[in-house]
């Protein structure tokens, strides 16, 4: 059964996502972008966005710990101590958010003892609030949501970004042989459409755990799967702005099962 702090923190962490959306969609295609270090986009709204949740939530529950891709200087990881983390994407899909593409989401994951119990993902093209988790079910817009299962083999979605490490582009070659591909160009949404059944199944080569942290238990919630090709990803005990990219598969127990058999 869930428990009081968990419950307490499901209501907040909607609140403070909600909360934001009207400054996201404000900005958006507008903003300004500033390069990293590591090449990739950032914009004063996903510091803004990373800022605000954090403080709203802070307010709340000052104990726990607060993990965010835009808020650290990435020269140390950290190790999780609290009982309670949250990790949170404030744009996932900022070079769409920025360029007037809107396939973009705020991502927030909580975690307990390192484990996503429950996601709550704003999806900006839809203008929906996407949230659950394991033993609480799925929830697209207030609609209750289940992975799909019964899609015939030739009609089957996946999305799919190509992927920045090149010895998994022979997968590419592989996967449009059998299904139709959608790259999104936010690995948080692709997940996330997988537990809504938009799509049947997601394979991702590039993620890191900000990316679908919020969208592992929002699937699983759902009556999905996610398969890691390597290591698991959770039990997280270490957030580390330079951790490896961590490629998996996602979706119905039966397309997973195909997929890893395909994928090796």
């Amino acid at each position: 059964m869930p428990t009081t702090e968990l419950l307490a923190r499901i209501a907040a962490a909607k609140a403070a996502v909600l909360a934001q959306t009207e400054f996201l969609h404000r900005d958006f295609g507008r903003v300004q972008s500033n390069w990293k270090s590591d090449g990739s986009r950032v914009t004063a709204a996903d510091i803004a966005i990373s800022e605000a949740i954090f403080q709203e939530l802070r307010a709340h529950f000052p104990a726990d710990e607060y993990l965010s891709e835009e808020l650290g200087d990435g020269t140390a990881a950290i190790p999780l101590r609290a009982r309670f983390a949250w990790v949170l994407d404030p744009i996932d899909g900022t070079n769409n958010y920025a360029t007037g593409i809107p396939y973009c989401a705020i991502s927030l994951a909580l975690l307990e003892h390192g484990t996503p119990v429950y996601g709550v993902i704003y999806d900006m093209a839809r203008r929906v609030l996407m949230h659950g988790g394991p033993g609480f079910g799925a929830w697209d817009d207030e609609q209750a949501a289940r992975v799909k299962t019964a899609t015939p083999s030739g009609q089957r979605t996946l999305g799919f970004h190509s992927p920045m490490d090149k010895r998994f582009s022979p997968h590419a070659t592989l996967l449009v042989e059998r299904f139709k591909i959608r790259a999104l160009g936010s690995s948080t949404l692709q997940l996330a459409y997988v537990g809504a059944g938009l799509l049947d199944a997601t394979v991702d080569h590039n993620v890191k755990v900000w990316d679908i942290a919020a969208a592992v238990p929002f699937c699983q919630g759902a009556g999905g799967e996610i398969r890691y090709l390597k290591e698991p990803l959770f039990p997280l005990r270490v957030f580390d702005l330079n951790m490896a990219r961590v490629p998996f598969v996602a979706g119905a127990a039966e397309v997973c099962d195909e997929l890893v058999s395909l994928l090796g």
